[in-house]
């Protein structure tokens, strides 16, 4: 706890130079010597939150040793002993007590036995003092007795200070200019102090009333800059008006030109992606031209030999000439040792950077798979065939569910109901059903994404296990109904930020390449690929493209099981019959199960729901129509079995043979499911045999059944934390690294509107600058106090967008097992650039404006710490709300605190939540920093703001550090905020 300033301790401060007296010989002179060191253990000790090192701050102030003048020249003009004009100990304390008592206007003393209401001196008024009573003797360190002084009353001498009320001499502080005042005639008053003397004494002079020196100091000005009258700061506005036009220059260049860097590098890299293709083609061109050479020479060599064979016989034939054949064998020679065009792409491919390398790698199989297209061959087994390596294959799931159920807490709705069945490997499955029949809601329950308040019962065995499918998420694909990608990437760029994140972590460069330039060809992405995919401020890609996109970045990390949730909507025919077919060749890898209304020849199986989340149908396409025939549903010719049926759910087709409602009732009777106790009135009139379901997986007898009986061992359980998935995804440090370049990309886009916040902040340091005056009573704390409000308002709303603008991309990485760690902490690192930067904008505007005596390297270190502090609430503000909340909010709280911090030192407030607030520590830091720089003259001035704040020279650290704390207690409650929501 600060200790609380003392007045008989600030009689110290000012009176410190006056003891001991001692007289020369002949008694004319009066000498006064410095007793800094004897008062240094309790200056220290009691002062010590305004003095840091007392005998330097007590010298600068009260060191008279060089420059007696101002004694000599009182001692000249006071007719007697200058001792018994000067204050004693008493005097000066009751002089300090009056002015830090509440209550007493500023600059007044409390009424005393010399100067009240019946008895007022002419030594009362200011720059006047008189004799003490000779008949009274007494000592100046006396500080409880206070003299009478009514006798021969004198103008205050030059370096002394005469206060009104107060009938005494007090020495002034060094570093302060106050000459003998003359009576301005004109105006009455005496110049340059500005007090009237008495009326009715025309006789009264003026005396010397400011605590000043002798010697009239003027300031020495740099170029560019113009010194005020009457001030201790130059005007440096010229050396502010020159950078704000240097800084606005450079700001426009980074708004008009910011994004041309990485466009010329995409540029770059596309003609090199180019020039790796062409070779490919070219090459494989000549590979083909090769090899019909080569048979049609081998064919004309098999010609030859048989025409020699006929011609033997006949003796009249010449014999082979030797010279040709030796010619022939020379000219064979030569073209041996000239490489051949494979060889040449080898060599070229050696010769390239690892990027081209990796591209014409990728094309080489991409053209080695168009050539087998023909062929009933995997990826995995083209890229074996082409590699020469073994075949890389997928692991299989195989997902049974029976009964499963999920219902409303609050009401015990059922949004599904009694859903059983079998999604096997490498067939695609279709979920159709009319609107709100829940087929979002099955893939949610499906996959352990159920929203809260909802309950799920049932089983679902994963490999024939009880295992949570969430330990298979490395493997497990989901593509969202919406279509949730970075807008301000480009095609490829969230295509391999996906790959490098969530393939295997051993899987070679090349490959992955190979694997993305496979997605994009066969998803039909090369046009827009170096296309940014566009936000809704800014136009990208078309919806058609973005929903392809959405669907590669899970086809990129090559999955077991891909489940998609409509993923044709809002595509145009071709377009889905392209995604069709790249789906169905990816299904002979891994099962894809599909959502939404899509032709039925591209599908395997269909899984068809009823209102309310029932199943209708669940089985293979080919047996759909005869299934429904036998219950006396028949589809129209040239009609879309599924659509006919969906509209018969949504009751727009009306059956004669069954209802709507009855459709459900119809299945579980089919194959012997037991019927809900509120549906059993639905079964009247229903006559099904059970035992012939159509439910099969396939034309192979030894097909298995969707409603197969559940495996035997389903009695393991493991938790949702472990990973069952046998994949090695890469660690947290690589795919920071990734993270950081994908970050670093977003913020070059956005240089526009990082140019912007830092011309907000340069036009806010010029504004409070120039409107904000410096006030050396005040330490200039104003200026502080709106300095910490505007860089808190302007900085903390800028570093909202960080996570209030991508929450859905990250839920969606996160779910697909993407460190969250690595994704907060590039976010984090990236934005300590905004920690350095944004203080200098400012601070580069408000320091030429308002000059405030800290230095530029002190202001700039407790900004950054500010910046560092309000940044991490901004996350957790982000995070925690809505982003128009959290607007809000950040408007608001640093507002708030600032007025708390404001309150003083004995408001209640400030008492119980000041340490709380963190622009309490940004402003003592910044009051602090200023106030080491008052010295001499400005030291009373400097321990009674100080202890007016409740501030300590001492915690310039420490406000530093807690900043720091506070910061980094904010970031890990953001991070803890965003894992767990």
């Amino acid at each position: 706890m600060r200790r609380v300033i003392r007045p008989h301790l600030l009689f110290f401060l000012v009176f410190i130079s006056l003891f001991p007296f001692s007289k020369s010989v002949d008694g004319d002179e009066y000498k006064i010597s410095n007793l800094t060191t004897v008062l240094i253990k309790d200056m220290s000790s009691m002062l010590n939150f305004c003095i840091k090192n007392v005998e330097e701050d007590l010298n600068g102030a009260f060191d008279y040793t060089d420059n007696m003048d101002f004694i000599t020249n009182c001692i000249k003009k006071t007719k007697g002993d200058v001792t018994r004009r000067l204050c004693t100990a008493a005097e000066i304390q009751f002089y300090f007590s009056s002015l830090f008592s509440k209550g007493i206007k500023t600059g007044h003393v409390k009424v005393n036995k010399n100067c009240n209401l019946k008895s007022w001196v002419e030594g009362c008024e200011p720059g006047w003092g008189c004799f003490a009573n000779p008949d009274q003797e007494f000592d100046l360190q006396d500080s409880n007795y206070m003299p009478i002084r009514t006798r021969d009353c004198q103008p205050c001498c030059e370096g002394f200070f005469c206060p009104k009320g107060l009938a005494c001499m007090i020495p002034c502080p060094l570093g302060s200019y106050c000459p003998l005042a003359t009576l301005n005639k004109s105006t009455g008053v005496c110049d340059p102090y500005n007090y009237q003397i008495p009326p009715g004494k025309s006789n009264h002079s003026c005396g010397s009333y400011c605590p000043n020196t002798l010697t009239k100091i003027s300031c020495t000005c740099f170029k560019l800059t113009t010194c005020n009258p009457n001030t201790s700061n130059q005007n440096i506005h010229g050396y502010g008006v020159m950078l704000f036009v240097a800084l606005s220059l450079l700001l426009l260049i980074i708004y008009n030109f910011s994004d041309q860097v990485i466009s010329t590098k995409e540029r770059r890299q596309a003609k090199s992606r180019e020039a790796a293709a062409k070779h490919v083609r070219e090459t494989a061109q000549a590979r083909e031209r090769w090899k019909a050479a080569k048979e049609a020479k081998s064919q004309k060599r098999a010609e030859q030999q048989a025409s020699d064979a006929s011609k033997s016989t006949d003796p009249e034939l010449p014999p082979p000439q030797s010279n040709v054949s030796e010619q022939a064998s020379k000219g064979s020679k030569e073209k041996k040792k000239e490489p051949g065009d494979l060889t040449k792409m080898l060599h070229s491919i050696e010769d390239d950077d690892h990027k081209i390398k990796f591209s014409k790698y990728a094309y080489g199989q991409i053209e080695k798979e168009k050539a087998q297209q023909n062929k009933n061959l995997t990826f995995s087994g083209v890229i074996s065939m082409a590699t020469d390596h073994d075949i890389r294959t997928r692991p299989m799931i195989e997902i049974h569910f029976k009964d499963l159920t999920l219902t409303l807490k609050r009401n015990n709705k059922h949004l599904l109901r009694c859903v059983t069945g079998k999604l096997s490997p490498g067939r695609v499955s279709a979920v159709m059903g009319p609107s709100g029949a829940g087929k979002t809601t099955f893939l949610s329950a499906l996959t352990g994404k159920t929203a809260a308040g909802c309950a799920v019962t049932g089983l679902i065995l994963v490999n024939g296990k009880n295992e949570p499918i969430q330990a298979y998420r490395k493997i497990i694909g989901y593509v969202p109904q919406d279509d949730i990608v970075h807008g301000n990437l480009t095609v490829e760029e969230n295509l391999r930020f996906s790959a490098r994140c969530r393939l295997s972590a051993d899987l070679p460069k090349p490959d992955k390449v190979l694997v993305i330039e496979r997605v994009i060809e066969s998803l039909g992405l090369q046009a827009v690929r170096d296309s940014l995919v566009g936000t809704v401020e800014k136009r990208g890609i078309s919806g058609g493209q973005k929903k392809r996109v959405n669907v590669g970045l899970e086809m990129v990390m090559e999955p077991s099981l891909l489940i998609l949730d409509e993923p044709t909507t809002g595509l145009d025919s071709s377009s889905s019959q392209l995604l069709l077919r790249a789906l169905r060749r990816e299904a002979l890898e891994g099962v894809k199960h599909l959502h939404g209304t899509s032709p039925t020849k591209m599908f395997d199986d269909l899984i068809l729901l009823a209102k309310g989340g029932l199943v209708a149908y669940l089985g293979p396409v080919k047996k759909l129509e005869e299934y429904f025939s036998s219950i006396g549903i028949n589809v129209p010719d040239r009609v879309n079995p599924p659509d006919h049926l969906i509209d018969i759910l949504e009751g727009i087709e009306k059956p004669a043979s069954v209802t709507r409602e009855q459709l459900p009732v119809c299945w579980m009777l089919h194959n012997g499911y037991p019927v809900p106790a509120d549906m059993l009135d639905l079964t009247e009139g229903l006559s099904i045999a059970s035992g012939s379901n159509p439910n099969t997986s396939g034309g192979g007898a030894g097909d298995q059944s969707f409603v197969t009986d559940m495996p035997e061992d389903s009695k393991s359980s493991v938790s949702k934390s472990k990973d069952l998935s046998n994949r090695t995804t890469p660690g947290i440090l690589r795919q920071y690294r990734y993270f950081l370049g994908r970050v670093l990309k977003q913020r070059l886009r956005e240089g526009q509107m990082q140019a912007v916040d830092l011309m907000i902040l340069l036009l806010a340091g010029a504004c409070l600058g120039i409107l904000v005056k410096v006030t050396d009573e005040t330490l200039d704390s104003t200026g502080y106090t709106f300095t910490v409000i505007a860089v808190s308002l302007l900085s903390m709303i800028a570093a909202l967008r960080t996570y209030s603008l991508d929450k859905l991309e990250y839920k969606r990485e996160t779910e697909a097992g993407i460190s969250s760690l690595a994704h907060f902490l590039a976010k984090d690192t990236i934005d300590m650039f905004n920690v350095i930067i944004k203080p200098v904008a400012y601070l580069s505007m408000f320091y030429f404006f308002n000059n405030p005596r800290s230095s530029f390297q002190d202001n700039y270190v407790i900004l950054m710490c500010l910046v560092y502090c309000v940044t991490g609430i901004a996350y957790v503000l982000a995070i925690a709300v809505a982003p128009s909340l959290a607007q809000l909010w950040a408007a608001l709280v640093p507002v708030v605190l600032t007025l708390i911090a404001n309150q003083g030192k004995d408001s209640t407030v400030q008492k119980y939540f000041g340490k709380f607030c963190y622009t309490k520590w940004a402003l003592e830091a910044f009051v602090i920093t200023n106030a080491e720089r008052y010295s001499g003259v400005w030291l009373l001035t400097r321990c009674r703001s100080l202890e007016s704040g409740g501030y300590s020279l001492n915690d310039s650290s420490l406000c530093l550090i807690v900043l720091v704390v506070y910061g980094v207690v904010a970031r890990i409650v953001a991070f803890i905020i965003l894992v767990t929501r």
